[in-house]
């Protein structure tokens, strides 16, 4: 048997896990807009308002008036009533999260939650999707079940970069974190870029595990190399095969808990769409070692099985042409 299902107290405690842990990231996102203050501030005889952000950023609203008053009155009432409701959500997250740990409702790397909260707190989280070996997680949370081990064990994550939002992307990385490596070191701070030559793409811990950022194949003027910022320290996404259908494929997005019972949301591609990519990994992919080619097989079985057996479902329906092998 390549998977076991999860006892009928962990299922329950995954669907009400999820429920919380979707309203707590609306009430976040509602509040965000409330954040930093909002106060009138005096020169000589003119006085205007001021909203407040992160990193002391500072905007002048307008001068005092009517119209000014009420956006101030507006804002601190709704900052109110949103960061109450954020705290009440924040308290029941904490209670859900020591349930989960209790009835043993996830076994995601811990490193990885941690991870995918970083990018998401950085405001990146919609230039990144999950590929390979860590999207078992999610497929196996989403279908109630435990893959075997040995079907998972992997010391390195791979991140797909959206090259296709570059622009927005390099506009979001600068409005907080300013390089991918700082987001990396707020989920450890331990990361380092790989020394190694040719390594650009990939940090490391002191635990030796891995983050991995690649990027679709060049095309439509992609600028290339490309390094994440100006931060010399920083990432360069590496080019792969066919990274582009994945960047195309369907999101499959559902959260993921750890064995601590901590949550995030991983984002990755369509149950299909890995099964097809993974297939012509092991069939066609240049250089790849026999021992990964075996892995690739097995881990396309067990989706696919999961697939057929009603656990989990697909929104692809891409084809196997869609990978085809190289061209003669």
């Amino acid at each position: 048997m390549n998977y076991l299902p999860i006892s009928d107290n962990a299922a329950r405690q995954i669907i009400d896990a999820s429920t919380v842990w979707a309203e707590y990231l609306k009430a976040l996102a509602s509040a965000q807009p409330y954040a930093g203050g909002m106060y009138w501030k005096k020169e000589g005889g003119y006085e205007y308002l001021v909203k407040t952000y992160a990193r002391s950023r500072q905007e002048r609203m307008g001068a005092r008036s009517t119209h000014t008053e009420k956006i101030y009155e507006e804002f601190h009432k709704n900052k109110v009533i949103r960061g109450e409701r954020l705290g009440s959500l924040n308290a029941a997250l904490n209670e859900t999260q020591r349930q989960n740990k209790a009835l043993k409702a996830g076994r995601t790397p811990e490193i990885v939650v941690a991870l995918l909260n970083a990018v998401r707190e950085a405001g990146l989280e919609e230039h990144f999707i999950v590929v390979g070996t860590h999207a078992l997680y999610a497929y196996e949370t989403a279908a109630g079940v435990r893959i075997i081990p040995g079907a998972l064990a992997t010391q390195d994550v791979d991140l797909l970069w959206d090259a296709r939002k570059r622009l927005q992307f390099v506009v979001d990385l600068q409005r907080d974190a300013g390089s991918v490596l700082t987001v990396l070191k707020r989920a450890d701070s331990s990361f380092r870029r790989k020394s190694e030559e040719g390594q650009n793409e990939s940090a490391v811990n002191d635990k030796g595990f891995e983050v991995d950022f690649i990027r679709r194949e060049v095309e439509d003027g992609d600028p290339h190399p490309f390094r994440f910022s100006a931060d010399e320290d920083d990432l360069w996404p590496v080019r792969a095969q066919r990274a582009s259908l994945l960047a195309q494929s369907p999101l499959f997005v559902h959260p993921v808990i750890s064995a601590t019972g901590r949550m995030a949301t991983m984002r990755t591609v369509d149950p299909q769409t890995f099964v097809e990519f993974k297939q012509w990994m092991a069939e066609h992919a240049q250089n790849r070692e026999p021992i990964k080619r075996r892995r690739d097989v097995y881990q396309a079985k067990i989706v696919q099985e999961l697939m057929d057996k009603g656990l989990l479902a697909s929104r692809a329906s891409t084809g196997l042409q869609t990978f085809p092998g190289p061209q003669a």
